[in-house]
């Protein structure tokens, strides 16, 4: 097949979860055999072209076509207001960029796709263009039911502004969402609480339930460098539910690890933390680490990986890779949708401050404990997140697609 891919953000290097889906997505498609065509929005003003950090990476961007466009995707004051009494999603509308999309017509003018895959909301805006000149089967892959996000955190707020602010935003989101979803051919859905969700607003394409994949072989545990006890948090602060959720984490356990109550440290790692984090540091308790250089490295060397996640929506990378790295992790029940996780068998749920007290307390006091979690979780990757297993059924999906009539 020949497959044209399109992004809001670049996947390289590979520092969050959409990034790593990506790249993981394309790395199968090109083990299999099948041309890959990358078109990506940079929406970091002032940066330079996003680049690998590593020979892995390097490699596989070598074996495919890529390109990668600015846009500017600030929202000025006036665009902030219409968000509250205008009609329009603003929040998708930033990311359209004439030079994108005429770059995308002629690359479609050009070379004859079989398949196009939108890779998230932000970047439906084309699919009106495309359309129009592709024979190509567009596909939708949802990375999570984007109103939704902004629902939940609307819900969160307890200022009332804030919460209407929000409010408002999922509501714009949610009537564009919807109507895009039958002007697709199809759509790849990673958990079934989102197919569920496509089905209900009136869906009625092919909808697919497609989980995140990534590849075993790359995520090896050493034990002997793990520091136990010890807690950690990885992820994209640029993303709310990520920071809203740390900060929750960090304002209602702030004392008990600084006064040594809970007897751990806590690790802070990822990209664009805000400076005011560094109000949380605590000499040998707390760590604002910011981004890392090898973000596996860091993973294997911590014990217990927490994920906070309040609002949110799809399935979380981090947490599947924090499995492949055998780690212990507690995470709310939102943080691991759609993962087909046992509680206390390859992940621990705690929903409540008092819950994640309970959970860290039991961890920090049994290693072993620990160890089994990890190693159970694992197993649970091996049997259903293997990159290998979880492309053939995509491309499978995209065959019935393409041999379906229009």
């Amino acid at each position: 097949m020949k497959i044209l891919v399109i992004t809001h953000r670049p996947p390289f290097p590979q520092n969050g979860g959409y990034p790593i889906v990506i790249g993981n997505t394309i790395r199968g498609f090109v083990a299999l055999g099948h041309q890959v065509s990358l078109f990506s929005l940079n929406p970091r003003r002032n940066s330079q072209h996003p680049a690998a950090t590593n020979s892995y990476d390097d490699e596989l961007i070598r074996q495919i076509n890529y390109r990668v466009i600015p846009v500017d995707i600030s929202i000025s004051i006036g665009q902030a207001v219409a968000n509250i009494f205008g009609r329009r999603a603003k929040n998708v509308e930033r990311f359209y960029s004439q030079a994108f999309e005429r770059a995308l017509v002629n690359e479609i003018k050009i070379n004859d796709y079989d398949i196009v895959q939108f890779e998230g909301l932000f970047v439906a805006t084309y699919l009106p263009a495309l359309r129009k000149i592709s024979k190509a089967k567009l596909i939708y892959r949802a990375h999570h039911i984007e109103h939704q996000v902004w629902q939940r955190l609307a819900a969160q707020k307890r200022d009332p502004f804030k919460r209407f602010y929000l409010s408002q935003i999922a509501k714009r989101i949610k009537n564009y969402e919807v109507q895009q979803l039958n002007n697709f051919d199809a759509i790849g859905a990673f958990t079934e609480q989102d197919k569920r969700s496509m089905l209900y607003y009136g869906a009625r394409v092919p909808v697919e339930i497609l989980p995140v994949g990534v590849n075993v072989e790359q995520y090896r545990c050493n034990p002997d460098k793990i520091e136990f006890p010890s807690l950690f948090f990885l992820g994209s602060l640029d993303w709310m539910p990520n920071r809203e959720g740390i900060e929750w984490f960090l304002d209602n356990f702030y004392t008990s690890l600084a006064n040594g109550e809970l007897n751990v440290r806590l690790y802070v790692a990822g990209n664009d933390i805000p400076e005011r984090f560094d109000d949380y540091e605590v000499m040998g308790k707390i760590y604002i680490q910011g981004e890392v250089d090898d973000a596996l490295e860091f993973v294997n060397s911590k014990a217990i990986m927490i994920v906070p996640l309040l609002s949110g929506g799809g399935m979380r990378v981090k947490i599947v890779e924090g499995m492949a790295m055998q780690k212990c992790i507690i995470s709310t029940a939102l943080g691991a949708e759609g993962i087909a996780y046992e509680h206390g068998k390859n992940i621990l749920i705690a929903n409540t401050a008092e819950e994640f007290a309970r959970a860290i307390r039991r961890c920090i006091a049994d290693e072993q404990y620990c160890k089994t979690i990890g190693h159970n979780a694992r197993l649970l990757v091996e049997q259903q997140h293997n990159i290998n297993v979880v492309t053939q059924k995509l491309l499978g999906f995209y065959e019935q697609v393409l041999a379906a009539k229009s």
